[in-house]
């Protein structure tokens, strides 16, 4: 039977066949006259074949240009509305997490609109934690959502911005390849981002080594803001050059409840994009309390979208319940029915890591484990930051490899958020009681805490007060994890107590070399001329000395060497390495060259854990798969042989692949 045609004359017309129109108007005197109207016959088969000649070549510089994608990949996109901070990246990273768990291999790309190249350089109040990947891109922090839940190893493209599509094609148009035409936002741009997209969706990012069949695309921003259009524009130029159940989208939105759930804002936001071109598939809502069925049909009605297809995501105990909210009300039947997934060849050459949570059973007990620690005696940390007043996000990775590590032990975290600079005192000026009884009163409060952790930051703000933390916490025998400049200060205060030498310190912050002591030092590879991807970033080797005998060597089970992500300009002098260790201090972990230390601790005999570590072990840790220098830290926390027991476990597992790849043996050689 032919195909009605969909054109805007509404009149159902078919391939092949004539229909009567209306009569024409006429007079009174006239009688009607019936009207006949033939469409030409359909295309020949080989129509596309005969025109080909005559199109004209798919240069970039014209404005026939679609790039060629590949057309065997599924997308699901996810963008938002009405508000910022609505929970995409949740979002993304939950239905990621479901499609990992029905046996398909999954990726994901974020679209940043912000016109810097990288988050490298951005503030953590304003927009949170730089993850770091293995290849040392600096990224939103929502590629650690990512990486955490679809258990994906990403690369630095797969964070898209506005600064490096700019970038590139700017670069493109330097060296000519535009052809001298006018470079334009349409089809330049928009191209670009396509390209981009098609290209990065087809690398493997879950260690299986074989390309994706699920692409998850998050666009950064709120539908209307001038600077996410061109990727909206792109996205929608994209879903005409895939076959037919190629993209799915999904578009989150907010439901305030003001005496009764109200959906205008959601209205608007979901005309906003179909303005753009773009009609939702599928409407997330993030409201305080489920969706009511009222609300569910009134949003369906207006929003020209099936009930069926509007999913509650509402307030709950811990993020990791979102996973099974969104599978009992069958989004991945839903997704299924717009992409034909079941078309897919879901069978895997490589077996199932048992430790990788994956079915939607391992989501719903993991939640259940979460739910019970949080109901369970706490384990209080004293956080001694400088990024506190920015919020969780400053620190995002971070708190969730403590809470990882917490949930392994079945305890609850309890963090105490502690100033770095309210430690310190003012430089210039007498102490007076006001800032005594301050102080005074901030140590009580590291005292009265389980164990001390102290991050990394950058710049002179808060350092001193983090160096005192790091001294105090050896001092009491307080389980102490320093990362990155945590492991720096945990340095500089050794060596003032332990080796009397008053003036360490480091040339991050004594800035006019006052001090004949700089303890750490910048590293010499690194330009001082620009700030940008200008670290030691990324993942790399760590060696340690004696694994055998290693604190650290042993909740990595024994490991060689493992493979670690570092973002750092300055390290440890070793110059002081050797007077360090006769007064009792390891250095159990160094890189290659033997030249860069990377870990420190000091003897179980003498201190119960007190770790530093140069990189960021944060970045890899996953759900029920905890980073190992938290998990011991933590475990020491709680006290008892919770940490003893912890070390005889690892060390009889042995080295796992996630932070040891390419293991030769169980022995502990990578």
């Amino acid at each position: 039977m032919a195909t009605p045609l969909q054109g805007g004359t509404g009149l159902g017309l078919e391939l092949g066949k004539k229909r009567s129109l209306s009569p024409k108007l006429s007079t009174v005197s006239e009688p009607a006259q019936k009207v006949h109207c033939s469409l030409p016959p359909p295309p020949p088969d080989d129509f596309d074949e005969i025109m080909r000649g005559a199109a004209p070549p798919p240069s970039p510089g014209t404005a026939f240009f679609r790039p060629s994608v590949d057309r065997g990949i599924k997308y699901v996109v996810v963008s938002g509305g009405v508000c910022s901070s609505l929970g995409k990246g949740v979002a993304t990273s939950s239905i990621g997490a479901l499609l990992r768990g029905h046996g398909l291999r999954v990726t994901a790309i974020k679209l940043d609109p912000y016109v810097n190249i990288d988050a490298g350089l951005m503030s953590p109040y304003e927009h949170g934690e730089v993850f770091v990947l293995d290849d040392g891109g600096e990224t939103d922090l929502d590629l650690g959502n990512y990486e955490r839940m679809m258990f994906l190893n990403l690369g630095r493209s797969n964070n898209i911005t506005t600064g490096k599509i700019y970038d590139w094609v700017i670069k493109k148009e330097r060296k000519g390849d535009y052809l001298g035409k006018t470079v334009q936002v349409v089809p330049h741009i928009t191209g670009a981002i396509i390209e981009w997209v098609d290209r990065v969706a087809k690398m493997s990012t879950d260690g299986s080594g074989l390309p994706p069949q699920i692409c998850m695309i998050e666009l950064g921003g709120t539908v209307g803001d001038i600077e996410s259009m061109p990727f909206i524009e792109a996205l929608r130029q994209f879903k005409f050059s895939l076959p037919e159940n190629s993209l799915a989208w999904c578009h989150c939105s907010y439901i305030p409840n003001m005496s009764g759930q109200k959906t205008k804002p959601t209205q608007h936001s979901v005309k906003a994009l179909l303005s753009l071109g773009i009609q939702a598939d599928v409407i997330i809502c993030r409201s305080p309390d489920p969706l009511q069925e009222e609300t569910r049909k009134k949003i369906g009605n207006q929003c020209n979208i099936q009930p069926t297809r509007i999913i509650s995501a509402h307030d709950v105990q811990n993020l990791f319940h979102v996973v099974g909210i969104l599978a009992d009300q069958h989004i991945v039947g839903l997704l299924n029915g717009i992409l034909k997934l079941g078309d897919i060849d879901t069978t895997s050459p490589f077996p199932i890591r048992e430790t990788a949570l994956r079915s939607l059973s391992d989501w719903k007990n993991f939640a259940q484990r979460v739910d019970k620690a949080n109901d369970a005696k706490p384990v209080v940390i004293a956080f001694v930051g400088k990024y506190n007043k920015g919020g969780g996000d400053a620190y995002q990775s971070m708190l969730a490899a403590l809470s990882h590590a917490a949930i392994s032990q079945g305890r609850k975290l309890q963090l105490d958020w502690v100033d770095a600079t309210d430690l310190e005192r003012p430089k210039g000026s007498e102490s007076n009681s006001k800032v005594e009884e301050r102080i005074s009163g901030v140590e009580a409060r590291l005292r009265a805490a389980d164990g001390i952790f102290v991050p990394g930051g950058f710049g002179d703000r808060g350092f001193d007060g983090k160096a005192r933390a790091a001294g105090l916490a050896r001092e009491w025998k307080k389980p102490y994890l320093g990362v990155c400049l945590g492991m720096q200060v945990a340095l500089i205060q050794f060596a003032k107590d332990v080796l009397q030498l008053h003036d360490a310190t480091s040339e991050e912050v004594d800035t006019k070399k006052e001090s004949r002591n700089p303890v750490i030092v910048y590293m010499p590879e690194i330009s001082k001329e620009t700030m940008g991807a200008n670290m030691r970033l990324g993942s790399r080797w760590v060696e340690f000395v004696n694994p055998s005998t290693s604190l650290v060597a042993g909740l990595y089970g024994g490991a060689g060497r493992i493979m670690e992500r570092h973002r750092h300009r300055y390290e440890f002098n070793i110059a002081y390495k050797v007077a360090m260790e006769k007064k009792g201090l390891i250095f159990s972990g160094q890189d290659e060259s033997k030249e860069r230390m990377d870990v420190i601790e000091l003897p179980a005999s003498t201190h119960p854990f007190y770790v530093g570590v140069q990189f960021h072990p944060e970045y890899k840790s996953r759900p029920a798969q905890p980073s190992p220098p938290y998990h011991g830290f933590i475990a020491a926390a709680c006290g008892g042989s919770a940490l003893g027991e912890l070390l005889a476990k690892s060390r009889k597992r042995g080295p796992h692949p996630h932070w040891c790849p390419f293991t030769l043996d169980m022995a502990g050689t990578c």
